[in-house]
């Protein structure tokens, strides 16, 4: 499929696909939604959408306004993520766990003129209130509060027939907070033909999602893997989805995973390698519905994907994707996949790799900067112009991610390029040592950091977190530079190794590397 092929009317308002189109075709009856003990039809999904969108524009709530929705993975949040999109409004799903000031600032950064906030993080948002400029509208979900509009009362008042809002299919229709893997989070600006590009490209042509499958996510909505999977992939194709707004632990995903007889499972090599730890998981859990694993968010080691498949005999297919271009644009394909790469670009989008003057590498094996281009990718960052500069570049996304091509044609990630360090002359990147330090049989999960040494040299530290089995020592520190030190050469060999209990993570289980640079330069001082 070519990088233009999908073609869409100018007028276009992206719930006519993913909502509207399973009434109008006869779809409604099947199910949409799982959700603790409750089912949710599409044309429950449907009704309850039109219904979110009625209560907002009888409120006030106008083309472009921005609401926050700070709701956990639920139908209530699906109900207004696509509500407000079909009045031309602009739906935020932001993660549920953040700090009170992050939440503020969201608010404050996107003038949300509405915010819907579950009964469980009323506190975290009282706290914030008096600092909020632009908001005219407090809706709480799951329950009741004085000064605030119930979700509950609005949506029972409300007609459950709509007729969607004329949209350009280029207008903007939700924005998505980036993780901040690498600093504060960024306001991603997505439009109405975004989610139907990932869903055409990536989830028929790699997936090839069918009405059947049942899907589960351990990313989150408020994330645009989330985001795809839970919602946007099963929605496009009449499949179903199973929501969890529970911390993804392994056991209750696992457990989820047997009881909804789910066949599409989206994970993170966090995950993966958390269950895999587990003793006699594939005697306590039956994952015999799964026809297929997909892992995002870091690149998935070699040795996760084999021990995987040897244990429940299904792939894991890795992939890199981005909040900025919305979902996985790299891929290892069914049957194809090569261990520890991230196969190659999904069809519809193009990529390249270029040296630091934006000049295209052709040599197999050499590193440069991953360029990608997609009619899914963001326009713009929203009040970040130099960001959207540097990276919105003509048609291509600078990713700022260190890739190269093998002779095959695969793509392998090489790190962050400002995680990159160089050490006695030579650039070390973290991910290739972590890759080696992680099939230690000690090693649950790891990080590696560019560390300054008393005399100002900056050496490689390895923060490791241990499976329960073992306990931190020196001896099992010497031990792992050892095993390191037979697989890469010695520079690339931690000068350090620091065991901790945990690595600092974003919701999607993406290292910070950051937070773990800023601890150690908060020890030196």
């Amino acid at each position: 499929m070519s990088y233009s092929s999908i073609q869409l009317p100018e007028n276009y308002n992206c719930v006519e696909t993913f909502i509207d189109s399973h009434i109008e075709e006869g779809r409604g009856d099947r199910i949409a939604i799982y959700y603790k003990d409750k089912v949710y039809t599409y044309e429950d999904l449907y009704k309850n959408v039109n219904k979110v969108g009625n209560f907002l524009k009888k409120l006030g709530i106008e083309r472009e306004n921005r609401v926050l929705l700070m709701v956990p993975d639920s139908p209530e949040l699906v109900f207004s993520f696509f509500g407000a999109m079909k009045i031309a409004a602009v739906p935020i799903p932001v993660n549920t766990r953040l700090t009170p000031q992050l939440y503020a600032y969201m608010l404050n950064d996107s003038r949300a003129k509405a915010v819907m906030v579950h009964k469980d993080l009323l506190d975290s948002f009282k706290v914030i209130e008096k600092e909020l400029k632009f908001l005219k509208y407090k809706i709480i979900v799951g329950g009741e509060e004085q000064g605030y509009l119930s979700f509950q009362e609005l949506l029972d008042s409300a007609s459950p027939e709509l007729t969607p809002e004329e949209t350009h299919k280029d207008e903007m229709a939700f924005w998505l907070y980036t993780s901040g893997s690498t600093g504060a989070p960024k306001g991603v600006v997505h439009l109405h033909h975004d989610l139907i590009h990932i869903s055409d490209l990536y989830a028929k042509n790699v997936l090839k999602v069918v009405p059947e499958d049942v899907s589960l996510s351990v990313s989150k909505i408020f994330h645009a893997y989330g985001l795809g999977n839970s919602i946007a992939f099963p929605f496009r194709f009449g499949a179903s989805t199973v929501l969890i707004s529970e911390v993804p632990k392994p056991d209750l995903m696992l457990k989820a995973i047997d009881e909804y007889k789910v066949t599409l499972f989206y994970g993170v090599p966090t995950f993966y390698a958390s269950c895999l730890a587990m003793d006699k998981i594939e005697e306590k859990y039956s994952l015999k519905s799964l026809r297929l694993c997909v892992s995002a968010g870091e690149p998935l080691p070699a040795i996760i994907y084999k021990k995987w498949l040897e244990k429940f005999n299904v792939e894991i297919l890795d992939g890199i994707g981005s909040t900025e271009v919305l979902h996985i644009y790299l891929s290892n394909f069914p049957n194809k996949v090569k261990p520890g790469s991230l196969g190659f670009p999904v069809p519809g989008y193009e990529v390249k790799i270029v040296d630091e003057e934006g000049n295209t590498i052709e040599k197999e094996n050499e590193v440069g900067i991953l360029w990608v281009k997609g009619e899914s990718t963001t326009p713009y960052f929203w009040n970040k112009h130099e960001k959207t500069k540097k990276q919105c570049i003509g048609e291509w996304f600078n990713t700022d991610d260190l890739f190269y091509k093998d002779s095959d044609g695969y793509y392998w990630y090489y790190g962050r390029s400002d995680d990159a360090f160089k050490y006695k002359g030579e650039w070390v990147v973290p991910v290739e040592i972590e890759n080696v330090i992680i099939e230690h049989p000690s090693v649950l999960e790891n990080a590696v950091i560019g560390v300054k040494d008393t005399d100002g040299l900056t050496k490689p530290m390895a923060m490791i977190v241990l499976k329960e089995s073992h306990e931190p020592s020196e001896e099992l520190a010497e031990e792992i530079k050892s095993f390191v030190r037979t697989k890469l050469p010695g520079y690339k060999v931690p000068y350090w190794i620091r065991f901790v209990k945990e690595l600092p993570k974003t919701a999607t289980g993406k290292i910070q590397r950051y937070k773990l640079r800023q601890e150690m330069e908060k020890e030196k001082k």
